[in-house]
């Protein structure tokens, strides 16, 4: 493309035609506010946050959206443009609910931001507000418009990433909100309870269904024995809820945080991500050795399996019948373990902590709650477990690593660890399946092929003497093709992965919160938080599912085998076509 010699504040640079002033003045280390703008999915220029001043222009321009040219001259400091910015989120205050102190984004959010830095401190422009809505009717997601700058980040994450859309602009004008069609409930609607919407929005409009004090009346029960599980994704994410950078690990601080909060046992969903492979290598296995329905998808990410009851119910019979990790473990808990310790079930109080908003769903799923008893109790996320440790007073900086508690579900693989990242699912069931058909020891158990942020992911693998075509993908927007070919018995595929949200779970809607400035200056969240897993891969003594010890007793004493009737009792469940609009 052709370069244009253009200045910024006086400064002469060269960019390419056509790209927006707020994309050039980045490439010289001029940082322009934004509220609507998130790179690669939102540029509406709607909240005149990004004001500039062009030189002979009679108004002042959305530097998102407005291209540069030969000669163009821009100051984006100028008196006019500062002013013209705090004048527009003076106006978006004028219409803000302000409970900043007890708001769940209260000190991370973007607005709040730029009030600081732009010296809004007074309600210039105070009046009435637009009615809002506030809906809490659904397991995952909360919504509350009195909070809502009309941003439209949400409603383009829906579309662009999930390919959904069930978000859009609902009235018009001064009674504009947005929510799903007909400002009906999450709950009414196909959404994937992905919490994609959540991580994206700038403010407090969309957030977790906080269950913080579920768990801590059950900790307060004394009639409760309450277990706590992490999964794997969390450990790359919740150091970042107090204030260590992006990717760092804090599996042994976050273990010792759980305990000191007064948890009965601290597990680790890896054993749940181990026995997950057990049973669903087997399930392919059988499938593909004896005929069965292939391509065999994956079916740990509940986002995705909400998504095939809505969109895809057809291919229901290619999608493995396992559980997610945590409601296996869930399953276990409230059986083998229940028994061992002589404990009633019902009194088992099982807490997941998990990068994923989806997950809430999962755990009250019908298909998943047998005789009144859930597998799981209650889901935190994991921006929900960094509050719950602070209301108890702890910060993990002060505290020294501990491990998991060892008794019966202490152990597992680094091939369970890497559950948490695209492609993680793929590999750690290929180190299992290739060994045991092969009968043989594998040679190297890294398959890079399915490592990365690339939308899909493709490779044919030599397994004992067969080709097996596998595919991984992330986001329903790459999935969907991949679901096209099996629809229209063109696939060639044998076993496919696919996660709910891109990147995998490092990038759940559930997960610590990344600012729009950090994604706008493209740092690579997803890959540093996958790094810190793939790290603690390497460092395992065992990297196998199978080769869990632990597991192995399980089996030995409870599960008899893979597959077995128990296991499928315990660890399987059944999906079903879910009606997509409910109004």
């Amino acid at each position: 493309m052709a370069k244009v010699n253009i200045k910024i504040n006086n400064i002469p640079i060269q960019v390419e035609e056509g790209v927006s002033i707020l994309e050039a003045a980045r490439t010289v280390g001029i940082k322009i506010p934004t509220l609507c703008y998130l790179k690669g999915i939102t540029k509406s220029g709607a909240c005149r946050v990004c004001l500039v001043e062009v030189k002979n222009a009679k108004a002042l321009a959305a530097s998102c959206v407005y291209p540069v040219y030969e000669g163009l001259e821009v100051y984006t400091h100028s008196k006019k443009a500062i002013e013209g910015r705090r004048n527009s989120v003076e106006l978006i205050m004028s219409n803000h609910n302000k409970n900043c102190l007890s708001c769940v984004r209260n000190q991370n959010c973007e607005l709040q931001t730029l009030c600081q830095e732009l010296g809004v401190r007074d309600n210039k422009y105070d009046g009435e507000y637009t009615p809002s809505t506030y809906d809490e009717v659904a397991p995952g997601i909360v919504r509350d418009t009195s909070k809502c700058v009309l941003c439209g980040r949400c409603i383009d994450t829906c579309k662009k990433v999930q390919g959904l859309g069930i978000l859009g602009f609902e009235n018009r004008g001064f009674k504009t909100i947005v929510g799903p069609v007909f400002n009906s409930s999450f709950a009414d609607v196909n959404c994937m309870q992905c919490g994609q919407c959540i991580i994206n929005c700038p403010v407090g409009a969309l957030s977790e269904k906080e269950n913080i004090h579920d768990v801590v009346n059950a900790l307060n029960d004394p009639t409760k024995h309450v277990v706590v599980q992490t999964a794997p994704a969390v450990r790359a994410s919740l150091a970042e809820e107090f204030g260590y950078p992006i990717g760092t690990r804090i599996t042994g601080k976050m273990v010792a945080g759980l305990k000191r909060v007064g948890f009965d046992k601290v597990y680790d969903t890896n054993f749940g991500a181990d026995l997950t492979i057990m049973e669903e290598g087997t399930e392919f296995i059988q499938r593909f050795t004896n005929g069965g329905t292939l391509p065999l998808i994956t079916s740990c990410s509940p986002g995705w399996v909400k998504y095939l009851e809505y969109e895809y119910p057809d291919l229901i019979p290619n999608v493995s019948s396992c559980k997610s990790p945590h409601m296996m473990l869930g399953a276990i808990l409230k059986s083998y373990y229940a028994q061992r310790n002589n404990i009633d079930p019902k009194d088992i109080y099982v807490v997941s902590i998990m990068p994923c908003t989806a997950k809430k769903a999962e755990a009250v799923k019908p298909e998943n709650v047998k005789n009144g008893v859930q597998d799981v109790d209650a889901v935190l996320t994991t921006r929900e477990c960094g509050r719950l440790l602070k209301l108890y007073g702890i910060d993990l900086n002060d505290l020294e690593d501990e491990q998991f508690d060892q008794d019966l579900f202490g152990e597992y693989s680094g091939a369970a660890v890497i559950f948490g990242v695209t492609g993680g699912v793929m590999e750690a069931a290929l180190r299992t399946v290739k060994e045991v058909l092969e009968k043989k020891p594998l040679e190297d158990v890294n398959f890079e092929v399915v490592r990365g942020m690339k939308g899909v992911k493709e490779a044919t693998l030599d397994v004992a003497g067969h080709k097996v075509n596998i595919a991984v993908t992330s986001s329903m927007t790459y999935a969907k093709p991949l679901l096209d070919e099996i629809r229209e018995g063109k696939s060639k595929y044998h076993f496919i992965e696919i996660m709910g949200c891109p990147g995998g779970c490092v990038n759940g809607g559930g997960q610590s919160l990344v600012s729009a400035r950090l994604k706008n200056d493209n740092v690579d969240y997803k890959t540093l938080r996958a790094n810190a897993l793939y790290e603690e891969d390497i460092i395992m003594e065992n990297r196998k599912s199978h080769e869990n010890k632990q597991i192995q007793e399980l089996y030995k004493n409870f599960l008899g085998e893979p597959g077995s009737k128990i296991a499928h009792e315990l660890l399987h469940t059944t999906y079903s076509q879910k009606q997509k609009f409910k109004f």
